[in-house]
């Protein structure tokens, strides 16, 4: 079982207040019809021993882009949320942690048309390990294709991260726990390879690296992390449409996302990916990926904002 998540203090439509004063009336229009928007955002301790946000910017960029997809308009701004984060890790005397800025509508008028009710914020921060465990990592991960499609591309906009549309998520998630995996892969509407249930997914063969292309999935930050990775160390990354037999029949597959960082896959439906263990590609692109968020790579040093 997930250990509680727990800090000491949380900003909140402004200011920052105790932990356990967080709290939000049951009337809360995002509790009920799900219209918000988030991010996850994560810092890590580099080789020097400060502490380093891993591409605030574009986490603050892609939250605000998704409150105005959703028509809602926060009432702060860009670099009052980014302080907003580095104070969240101050005040919780965390080295490292996740970080999550939440935009929801407050309690007001109830019914689908939100009217005036107003826009809320709230920037939390907590520890957290490896999303999909530290063995994950190293060994790999094994997943099934899930029963529950994707959302299709007008049916929900795809460059917001908005709090309703993860329900498919969590159903698809919950049926590969349920059903013995770590993790979920969801096809589209068409019947083409979208992501896993929170991570976007890569497959390697003859040493080419291909990615589902934007139209159907969310736009990873990790995700053009890697791809930039991978190019600059020479290698052919290509964003095009992936079967799910493709899937089983790929040299390596790993997946890339805030919390899952790059994490390996060894198994899809019963069927071994490669060798049944991470793959050398996956492993330089971990290092790499590593190196940037503990400094110790100074091109990708700009990605980096220090707390």
């Amino acid at each position: 079982m997930a250990a509680r998540v727990h800090g000491e203090r949380i900003w909140l439509d402004g200011r920052m207040i105790p932990w356990d004063e967080a709290r939000v009336h049951v009337l809360t229009h995002t509790l009920h019809y799900g219209l918000g928007v988030f991010e996850g955002i994560r810092c890590y301790r580099t080789d020097d021993g400060r502490s380093a946000v891993f591409r605030l910017p574009e986490h603050i960029r892609r939250l605000f882009e998704s409150a105005h997809i959703n028509l809602m308009q926060i009432p702060y701004t860009r670099d009052a949320i980014s302080q907003a984060v580095l104070d969240s890790l101050r005040e919780n005397a965390l080295l490292e942690g996740y970080i999550r800025p939440l935009a929801f509508i407050g309690d007001g008028v109830m019914g689908l048309n939100p009217a005036d009710n107003p826009v809320r914020v709230a920037v939390v921060a907590w520890a957290w390990g490896k999303y999909l465990g530290e063995e994950g990592m190293e060994r790999g991960i094994r997943c099934r294709v899930s029963s529950f499609t994707r959302h299709h591309v007008n049916a929900k906009m795809q460059k917001g991260k908005t709090c309703g549309d993860y329900v498919n998520s969590i159903l698809a998630k919950r049926e590969a726990l349920l059903d013995g995996y770590d993790e979920a892969i969801l096809l589209d509407a068409t019947g083409l390879v979208a992501e896993a249930s929170g991570e976007n997914l890569f497959l390697v063969r003859d040493g080419e690296i291909k990615t589902p292309p934007l139209a159907n999935v969310l736009e990873g930050i990790t995700r053009s992390s890697v791809i930039e990775l991978a190019r600059d160390k020479g290698m052919t990354v290509v964003e095009a449409p992936i079967t799910r037999d493709e899937l089983y029949i790929a040299d390596e597959i790993f997946l890339t996302g805030t919390a899952a960082e790059v994490t390996p896959v060894r198994e899809i439906d019963h069927r071994q990916i490669g060798p049944g263990r991470r793959g050398p590609i996956t492993k330089t692109l971990q290092d790499a990926f590593f190196d940037v968020v503990a400094g110790r790579d100074r091109k990708h040093e700009r990605w980096l904002t220090y707390v």
